[in-house]
């Protein structure tokens, strides 16, 4: 009975600090994999239209390298990378900026959930895509 005690509490530490330990790891300080679960891509002609990774010609998997500063993924057996211009914190989010074949975007990570959000814009077009990332 001693011993099942013992091994409950344990397990109740550990649960217990979880949490903080994945909290943490949203904070630019490990590599991430991101998955794409929803996206909009709207023109100046037409309407805004929900759809998949591949409707807006990005990767379905995004890896997040912060010491590398590059955001890559496989698309179409073709390795896609972008570079990461710019890494802030504020406000309990990690926001990503950069430049991608003439588009301006930017992405926010909630630090306590792993969410992200990412947006895209360039001439006559922008996307906003929604997704969920875990540490590496």
């Amino acid at each position: 009975m001693k011993k099942l005690k013992h091994i409950i509490l344990t397990m109740f530490i550990i649960s217990a600090m979880f949490p903080l330990a994945y909290a943490g790891s949203f904070d630019g300080s490990v590599p991430l994999l991101c998955a794409v679960v929803e996206t909009f891509g709207c023109g100046e002609i037409e309407n805004c239209q929900e759809g998949t990774a591949q409707d807006v010609n990005i990767p379905q998997f995004l890896s997040i390298d912060f010491k590398k500063k590059m955001i890559s993924g496989n698309q179409e057996k073709n390795v896609r990378t972008t570079k990461i211009d710019n890494v802030t914190q504020h406000d309990r989010r990690l926001i990503l900026h950069g430049i991608q074949e003439g588009m301006g975007w930017s992405m926010v990570i909630m630090e306590s959930t792993g969410k992200m959000t990412l947006t895209a814009s360039g001439d006559e077009v922008g996307f906003v895509v929604f997704g969920a990332c875990t540490p590496k």
